[in-house]
C-alpha cells in the first residue's frame, strides 16, 4: 500500500525555488540563526528531507496503513515522554526522511489520516484537552490543530474560527473530510476577527488554543509567482504585531 501511494507522491517533490524569497531568508536568517544558517537552509531548500508526521484518523481508523508504516520503520511520536500523551492520538513519523501524499477530499468520506509537522501537536498537547470541554481555536485554518484535538478529546462544543473567507473553505472541507456526523453538530466555524473575540465571548470557553499565523516560509520559498512572493515578503513585517494583539 505504501509503494503505491509513494510513488503518487514523488512527483510533487520536484519543485522550484523562487529566487526573490531565497534571497530574503539568506539575508535575515544569516544574522539571526549565525553558522547555524546552513543546516537549516540545506533542509528548507530541499522537499525530500522534510519530515511529516502521519496522524491517524481515529474515526476511520487506518489498520492496514499502521501495519505497513511499523514495517517501514516508522515510530509514534513522544511514545512515554509526556505526562499527558492520550491513547486515542496516534501519530507516526519516519525515522528516514520519507512522505506520505495527502488524501484528496471526497464528499461523504472520511479520511484515514492527516500530515502535518509533529511539532504542531505539541500546542495540542499543551492544552490537555478533556472530554465535554468547551474550546476555541482561535485562528484555526487550515484544521490540522482541530482535527489532531478531536483525536485527543470529544469536547463539549469547539469553535473553530478563521478571519481569512478563502482559508475557511479549506477549513470547513477539512472538517468535514476528518469528523463524523454525529460530531460535526458540537462544531462550530466561525469568520471573526480573532483580536475581537475576548470582548465578544468574555469567558466563554475552557480552553483557548492560540496558533498565531506564521510566516509560512516553507511555503512561499517554493512560490510560483515571483512577484506575490516579493509582496508576501514585505507583508510578513507585520505579522509580529497581529501575532502580539491576537495573544493579547
Amino acid at each position: 500500500m505504501l509503494t503505491r501511494l509513494k510513488a503518487k507522491s514523488d512527483g510533487k517533490l520536484a519543485k522550484q525555488l523562487c529566487r526573490v524569497v531565497l534571497d530574503q531568508f539568506d539575508k535575515q536568517y544569516s544574522k539571526e540563526l549565525g553558522d547555524s544558517w546552513s543546516t537549516v537552509r540545506d533542509v528548507l531548500v530541499s522537499p525530500s528531507l522534510w519530515q511529516y508526521a502521519v496522524l491517524f484518523n481515529r474515526f476511520n481508523y487506518p489498520l492496514e496503513l499502521e501495519k505497513d508504516l511499523h514495517l517501514r520503520g516508522y515510530h509514534t511520536i513522544l511514545p512515554g515522554s509526556l505526562s499527558y500523551y492520550p491513547k486515542s492520538m496516534k501519530c507516526y513519523l519516519s525515522r528516514s526522511p520519507d512522505r506520505m501524499p495527502s488524501e484528496r477530499h471526497q464528499a461523504g468520506s472520511l479520511k484515514k489520516y492527516y500530515l502535518l509537522n509533529a511539532a504542531s501537536l505539541l500546542p495540542v498537547l499543551a492544552l490537555e484537552p478533556s472530554d465535554g470541554e468547551t474550546v476555541l481555536d482561535l485562528c484555526a485554518a487550515p484544521g490540522g490543530k482541530s482535527v489532531a484535538l478531536l483525536q485527543c478529546a470529544s469536547p463539549g462544543y469547539l469553535l473553530c474560527n478563521e478571519y481569512d473567507s478563502l482559508r475557511v473553505r479549506w477549513l470547513r472541507q477539512t472538517l468535514e473530510s476528518f469528523i463524523p456526523q454525529p460530531l460535526i453538530n458540537v462544531i462550530k466555524v466561525s469568520e471573526l476577527d480573532g483580536r475581537e473575540m475576548g470582548d465578544a465571548q468574555p469567558e466563554t470557553f475552557d480552553k483557548v488554543l492560540v496558533d498565531a499565523p506564521c510566516s509560512n516560509d516553507r511555503s512561499w520559498l517554493f512560490s510560483a509567482d515571483p512577484q506575490k512572493a516579493a509582496y508576501r515578503m514585505h507583508q510578513r513585517n507585520n505579522l509580529p504585531v497581529l501575532q502580539v494583539e491576537l495573544l493579547r
